[in-house]
């Protein structure tokens, strides 16, 4: 492991191992329910995390939380500190925007995740938001899903581009050596156990040679190692191949 990559969780590590609260997660742990998000800053032309907000017809497995919150807003702020530890790049580190699809902000910000696309639907304003966004240079990241949940994001993204297709990548992708080199990406170990991960990107214009616009995390979840990554819960290696991961997606977004 080189010097960067032992040192990764160590920038975040703030808290230790007091995650006190409410409810119980995946790893085990307990965490306070999600915060009343305090409103999204106007933006000042620094690099920001989005995270994308959709209407369902029921709720999310926590509580009232919405699935598109998993892990919200620690995970988000998490890795906007490490991507300011270890590039150039000064983002935000004080919270998250929340934007919906069809909102005209969204057209500030290059890079934008969701959580939890198999509850994801949209109407025809989200649709064509989502389609301008991406067409126009914007990058989107699928994080947060399993089994199923994979063909609801197929379903929505048909919508969005009906001839789009998803090209499952290697490790020769240049995604995945922005800034770490990630010579195998599947073998990163997702907490969902079973299922083997798969990362599927959409290019525009369906050229494999161009840029990606899309990636899906298929039976993934970096997420939740973002979030959890100061409390112990999950061991540090694995910790680390997902911010990787992240780190890689903002950088390549960032300059394609």
């Amino acid at each position: 492991m080189t010097r960067i990559a032992a040192a990764l969780v160590l920038l975040i590590v703030v808290a230790g191992g007091a995650a006190a609260a409410l409810e119980q997660d995946f790893f085990g742990g307990r965490r306070e329910p999600m915060p009343q998000a305090e409103g999204n800053q106007p933006y000042d032309g620094k690099l920001t995390f989005v995270r994308l907000k959709y209407t369902m017809g029921f709720y999310g497995r926590r509580g009232w939380e919405p699935p598109w919150a998993h892990d919200y807003p620690t995970a988000d702020t998490h890795v906007m500190k490490i991507l300011n530890e270890l590039s150039l790049v000064r983002p935000r580190m004080d919270g998250s925007n929340i934007l919906g699809l069809d909102d005209p902000e969204l057209f500030k910000y290059p890079i934008a995740y969701m959580s939890e696309p198999g509850f994801w639907s949209m109407d025809e304003d989200e649709v064509k938001g989502l389609r301008d966004y991406l067409s126009k240079g914007g990058f989107i990241m699928f994080d947060d899903f399993r089994g199923r949940d994979w063909d609801n994001l197929q379903d929505q993204m048909r919508l969005v581009f009906p001839q789009g297709q998803w090209v499952e990548l290697d490790g020769t992708h240049p995604i995945f050596h922005s800034f770490f080199e990630i010579n195998d990406p599947h073998t990163m170990t997702p907490p969902y156990g079973g299922m083997p991960p798969a990362f599927y990107a959409m290019f525009e214009n369906n050229d494999r040679t161009g840029r990606v616009m899309a990636m899906a995390n298929v039976n993934n979840d970096l997420g939740e190692y973002w979030e959890f990554s100061d409390t112990g819960y999950a061991p540090v290696d694995l910790s680390n191949e997902a911010y990787k991961f992240g780190v890689n997606y903002f950088i390549y977004a960032l300059t394609h």
